[in-house]
């Protein structure tokens, strides 16, 4: 599944500490903003609020009508 800014902000997570989390991890804070990323790789990070993003993003998505 591919996490967006939206999912990120629907956690209540800001975008300057999310920015943070990507330099901390080596992930690309430009390339997410156009094109997203997937949650295997956050998940890889082993964090546990980048779980939490991808718990919320998949559960919004089963929501889904």
């Amino acid at each position: 599944m591919i996490i967006r800014i939206n999912h990120i902000r629907s956690a209540l997570f800001c975008s300057k500490g999310a920015r943070q989390f990507f330099e901390r991890h080596g992930l690309d804070w430009g390339d997410f903003l156009k094109h997203g990323i997937e949650s295997e790789k956050l998940l890889a990070t082993g964090d546990a609020m980048a779980k939490q993003v991808v718990d919320l993003a998949e559960w919004a998505e089963k929501r889904k009508p």
